[in-house]
């Protein structure tokens, strides 16, 4: 299916997947407008500021992003973070909030937004995570996000069955991108910790999955897209090169 004259919106358009995905969407000829909350670092054909945790910002995000567009082919809900690395035990609520609230209701608010103006044989994705497959140890709220979207995924493809617009999720392991920065809160060592001794997935691996999904024949419909470095077959096992 070729995507020439698509338009796109993609959240969470700032870094990682969504920005990857944003240059070769925009490479194959798809108009986007991306958003994101640090809108100044969006390298789209529109960039548009977005909290995905607050309706107004969405309904203003999507309002936007359809007078810019005249209609949307491709949705990407891409917008998404996981906070620290403890056991449940020492859980607070501001972190649980904002990983539930980005991860699980921003992209149910923003699918909501968008569908109406989705044309026929659109496409909607998700950013999932392996930990919404299979759960690993300090991380249970994240893990609980990630298998609610999952949820929602399905749950939306029974309902939209017999339009034509397809749903796909993309469901990466371990992969560096700013993601382990944002989930130890700016701490560059720590961050840097889960990428040591193996080779990860880079955004741009994750980006040609999303490509893939979306070029697949009308009638193809790629339900979800898992994807691992080959290191890892789990969250929480991984292979490490020895020092």
């Amino acid at each position: 299916m070729e995507l020439e004259g698509k338009t796109a919106v993609v959240t969470g358009a700032s870094s990682g997947f969504g920005a990857a995905t944003v240059r070769k969407l925009r490479k194959a000829g798809v108009r986007v407008v991306g958003g994101a909350r640090r809108v100044e670092r969006i390298d789209a054909d529109v960039a548009l500021p977005l909290d995905v945790t607050d309706e107004e910002s969405c309904a203003a995000f999507v309002g936007r992003a359809t007078a810019e567009l005249g209609g949307i082919d491709i949705l990407y809900n891409n917008a998404g973070l996981a906070l620290g690395r403890y056991p449940f035990a020492e859980s607070n609520p501001e972190d649980e909030a904002t990983v539930l609230h980005t991860n699980v209701d921003g992209a149910i608010r923003i699918t909501r937004l968008a569908l109406p103006h989705i044309r026929d044989d659109g496409h909607i994705l998700f950013t999932g995570s392996i930990a919404g497959r299979q759960a690993y140890q300090n991380a249970a709220v994240y893990v609980a996000a990630k298998f609610a979207l999952r949820g929602f995924v399905y749950g939306l493809r029974e309902d939209l069955l017999g339009r034509p617009i397809r749903i796909s999720t993309i469901d990466p392991g371990l992969a560096e991108t700013e993601f382990s920065l944002v989930r130890f809160k700016g701490d560059a060592e720590k961050a840097k910790e889960p990428y040591q001794g193996v080779t990860p997935l880079t955004a741009d691996d994750v980006a040609d999955c999303v490509l893939f999904a979306l070029t697949r024949p009308d009638h193809v419909n790629i339900d979800e897209l898992v994807i691992k470095a080959r290191a890892q077959s789990s969250g929480g096992r991984i292979v490490r090169d020895e020092a």
